[in-house]
């Protein structure tokens, strides 16, 4: 799945009032992290992911290797907070623009 360039300025819109949903720390993307991380796109389909300072990797590297592992699309990211959406696989709740 792809983004257009509207469908990303749509969902950052929906994504500024998020408070990140979970933390990668110094363990970096170990199994709970993702876990946590996949129940959370399960049940809301746009999060907040934050990286803690601790984390042995940056952001850069973290949150687009963890949206890869997730099948999720990663649409922002702003210094160390990313927004990542996967629409859900039965009755979407966030509308897309075309």
């Amino acid at each position: 799945m792809s983004l257009t360039g509207k469908q990303r300025r749509f969902l950052r819109s929906m994504g500024v009032g998020l408070v990140p949903v979970t933390t990668i720390g110094r363990e970096g993307l170990h199994g709970s992290a993702v876990d946590g991380v996949e129940r959370a796109l399960a049940a809301r389909e746009l999060i907040k992911v934050r990286v803690l300072k601790g984390c042995p990797l940056p952001a850069g590297v973290v949150l687009p290797d963890l949206a890869g592992r997730l099948r999720a699309e990663l649409v922002q990211i702003v210094g160390r907070n990313g927004l990542l959406y996967r629409p859900a696989e039965r009755d979407p709740q966030i509308g897309l623009p075309v």
